[in-house]
C-alpha cells in the first residue's frame, strides 16, 4: 500500500514522501497513528498543493535574505573605543554588540546568532562580519574599530 507520509518516520522517510509499506503495517500504525495517510487521488493534489506553497514561501524568504543583503553590504558600522598608552584597544566588540549597533544605526534586524567573525575585534582596524542570512545567502558588513578622538 502506498502512504503520503505525515511525520518523520525513522527508517522510512520524511514528511511529504510517498512509500510503500505493508497493508497490515499501513492499516495497524501508520493509518492510526496519523503519521501517514493512503495515497489516494485527493490527498496527492493536496501534497502537490502543499509543495507549490512551501516552494512559494522559500522563494520569498530568499528574495528577502537577498534584498536584506543588498542593504547590509552598503552600510559600514564604526566602534569607537578607548586606546593605552601604546596604541592598543581596550576590551573588544563582540558580535552582539555589532547586532546591536546595526539595530541602532540602520534598523535593520537580524537574530544576533546569524553573526560570524574569524578573529575577535580587539585591535583598531577594518574587519569584515558575516551575517548568514539565508542557507544560500551571506552578507559582508564592514564594521571600523577606532581610537577615541
Amino acid at each position: 500500500m502506498k502512504v503520503i507520509l505525515q511525520k518523520d518516520v525513522k527508517s522510512l522517510g520524511k514528511r511529504g514522501e510517498i512509500v510503500e509499506v505493508n497493508d497490515g503495517y499501513a492499516r495497524n500504525f501508520i493509518l492510526p497513528s496519523g503519521t501517514g495517510v493512503p495515497a489516494d487521488a485527493k490527498n496527492l493534489n493536496t501534497l502537490k498543493l502543499q509543495n507549490q506553497n512551501a516552494e512559494k514561501i522559500a522563494a520569498e524568504k530568499l528574495a528577502e535574505a537577498q534584498a536584506v543583503k543588498e542593504k547590509l553590504e552598503k552600510e559600514k558600522l564604526i566602534f569607537r573605543m578607548k586606546a593605552g598608552k601604546d596604541g592598543r584597544a581596550f576590551g573588544s566588540i563582540s558580535t552582539k554588540e555589532v547586532h546591536d549597533e546595526l539595530k541602532k544605526q540602520t534598523g535593520i534586524d537580524v537574530d544576533k546568532k546569524k553573526f560570524e567573525t574569524d578573529v575577535p575585534m580587539r585591535n583598531f582596524g577594518g574587519y569584515d562580519v558575516r551575517v548568514k542570512l539565508h542557507k544560500d545567502v551571506t552578507a559582508i558588513l564592514h564594521v571600523s574599530v577606532q581610537p577615541l578622538a
